[in-house]
């Protein structure tokens, strides 16, 4: 089931009143039916898929707990390799076997490997991570092992971080499960704010990008520089939205009944260095990452050449984690670069700063990382989006070089061309639907941010927060595309 269709409309009112009108001892029961239908919306079979590695974690971390030495270490192996079998099998037995077929191939050797024609389970990579985390941290003894298998079952299967996360670690959202929550207007109100402000960036700022986004990425060949580089920078805006929006409904639909999930994003766009905008782009990824990979492999504690290594290896896997394509494996080894060169170049840059940003020059320093890092992030966001690795060079290669010769049609042409150039061949109205959100947002996030995260209008009158939420909802109504595209981030 998608946030954004009417179905969910009548799902999520209907979930969250029975839960404060049924008996605490039961409410995880209906939260647990609730989500299975949520999942089953998809396709109903893959339900068992889910219901068995939930099944296998459950004993595992019990076991787990009893054990010690050897035997320890096998039931920890044997859940970890359960859950990777599934993710490997939905989402990347085929990309080896085309792979490893293709290389055969090219020493002269017939190998036919086996194709899966199966659909992959939404959200897999999500859920599998999820499940990952608790058997690891009953292993380190951080996290006693949940004795209640519905109450477990509901950890890894509750319906509004299902799909697309974020991925909650046991420490955190076991225990609410357990607690006994009274209904507060205030976490109702609240959430359903971030719902609706979730909804916004969805429906009206990603899925109408998505429509220029989708006619230049499907064939970039056809177009020059200047549509190229504004696709690539809606795509920017487009994935932020999407995603961030996805969180922010959840975290409003799990506000609602009173559970607090972790934050996903702290305004990635704003961060200073690449390091940094991975400390704000899907959070809850990026700590697991470090916490279950780049921590184990030794850190930063290393000596620098393996430190290099670790953190190039851990960006590959997470773009490998994002997918089963080569683009994605780009990405992430471009990400593991720019860490990696930052660390390299890190003296040499503070020593040309220094240099170039002195007296009144110095509030522009932070000005220009930020600008800096958002190139960089939007230059790797080519490499996600792109259809095949030849498509995103040509892209990059094609908005560099043919820049000069679109800005001088910009600036010569006074007919057609130009407004074709400028308005991406598309009218002034439309021009502003896609744009005037965006700037919308960054306005109401810079606020949000100087005010300390904290709402901007509760602090106002009663008549300017009543027509800032009727505008809100308006144009959600008006230009919002509903259950036209699906989260980006389900495919994962």
């Amino acid at each position: 089931m998608l946030f954004n269709t009417f179905e969910f409309f009548i799902f999520f009112p209907v979930v969250t009143l029975l839960f404060y009108v049924l008996p605490h001892n039961v409410r995880w029961l209906l939260l647990l039916l609730a989500s299975c239908y949520f999942y089953m919306a998809f396709i109903p079979a893959y339900i068992l898929i889910l219901w068995g590695t939930i099944v296998i974690d459950y004993f595992a971390g019990i076991y787990i707990e009893k054990s010690t030495g050897k035997k320890r270490r096998l039931l920890l192996v044997v859940s970890l390799i359960s859950n990777i079998a599934v993710l490997f099998v939905f989402k990347y037995f085929n990309f080896f076997s085309e792979n490893l077929t293709g290389l055969f191939s090219g020493f002269g050797i017939t190998c036919n490997l086996p194709y899966l024609s199966i659909l992959l389970p939404i959200g897999l990579s999500f859920h599998t991570f999820q499940a990952m985390s608790y058997t690891i941290e009953v292993y380190r003894g951080n996290q006693k092992p949940e004795k209640h298998f519905g109450i477990y079952a509901l950890y890894v299967m509750f319906y509004p971080q299902l799909v697309a996360g974020p991925i909650e670690r046991p420490q955190n959202i076991l225990h609410q499960f357990h607690e006994k929550i009274k209904f507060n207007v205030s976490n109702l109100s609240s959430g359903l704010k971030l719902m609706a402000w979730g909804l916004f960036k969805k429906v009206v700022i990603a899925d109408n990008l998505a429509s220029y986004v989708n006619q230049i990425y499907s064939d970039p060949h056809h177009y020059s520089s200047l549509p190229l580089i504004m696709a690539t920078l809606f795509f920017t805006i487009q994935i932020y939205c999407d995603f961030s929006g996805y969180s922010d409904i959840a975290l409003g639909a799990a506000r609602c009944m009173g559970f607090k999930l972790m934050e996903n994003f702290n305004r990635p766009y704003s961060a200073t260095s690449v390091s940094d905008f991975w400390k704000r782009w899907h959070i809850s990824l990026s700590t697991w990452f470090r916490d279950y990979l780049y921590i184990p492999l030794g850190g930063n504690r290393v000596k620098i050449p393996l430190l290099y290594f670790n953190l190039f290896v851990v960006f590959l896997v997470s773009g490998f984690w994002h997918g089963a394509n080569w683009t994605f494996i780009a990405w992430g080894a471009l990400h593991g670069i720019y860490l990696v060169l930052a660390i390299v170049t890190g003296s040499l840059r503070e020593a040309i700063s220094d240099k170039l940003f002195r007296g009144p020059l110095r509030r522009l320093r932070t000005g220009v990382n930020v600008m800096t890092t958002f190139v960089l992030v939007s230059l790797a966001w080519v490499f996600f989006r792109a259809q095949t690795i030849s498509d995103a060079f040509y892209i990059i290669k094609q908005s560099i070089t043919g820049l000069p010769a679109d800005l001088a049609r910009v600036i010569i042409n006074q007919n057609m061309e130009r407004l074709n150039l400028v308005y991406l061949g598309m009218d002034k109205i439309n021009f502003l639907i896609l744009t005037v959100p965006v700037i919308m947002m960054e306005i109401i996030q810079y606020l949000q941010y100087k005010n300390g995260k904290r709402n901007i209008l509760s602090a106002q009158p009663a008549p300017v927060r009543l027509f800032a939420y009727t505008a809100l909802m308006l144009s959600i109504l008006f230009f919002g595309k509903f259950g036209s595209q699906d989260f980006i981030y389900f495919q994962f």
